[in-house]
Formats: structure tokens, sequence, C-alpha cells
């Protein structure tokens, strides 16, 4: 099994979705806070994509 394959196991877990979920919305929230807030709608739907993609929902 390849690196890329255990990392895509590990994500699709309930634990990886929980470490993925927890590292976006601390990137979410530092964007917020380095752009003032000013930008908040668009952060979150960057995030909400980047869940979509690398999440198991």
């Amino acid at each position: 099994m390849s690196m890329m394959d255990k990392a895509k196991d590990a994500l699709s877990s309930d634990k990886g979705e929980q470490v993925s979920d927890k590292a976006l919305d601390k990137g979410g929230d530092l964007a917020d806070q380095k752009t003032g807030g000013d930008h908040d709608a668009q952060i979150d739907k960057g995030r909400d994509i980047a869940d979509g993609k690398i999440g198991n929902q």
C-alpha cells in the first residue's frame, strides 16, 4: 500500500475526519484574523470546499 493510499484511508476514518475538520477550522480562523474578518464568507466557502474534497461526508 502506497503512502497516498494510507493517507486517504486515514482521512476517511472518523478520527481522520475530526482531525481534518479541526485543521480546516484552525486555518479558517487564522485567515479571518489576518484579513480582519473582511473576507469571512469567502474563507468559509473555501473551507467547506476543502472539507468536501478531503472529508468523508
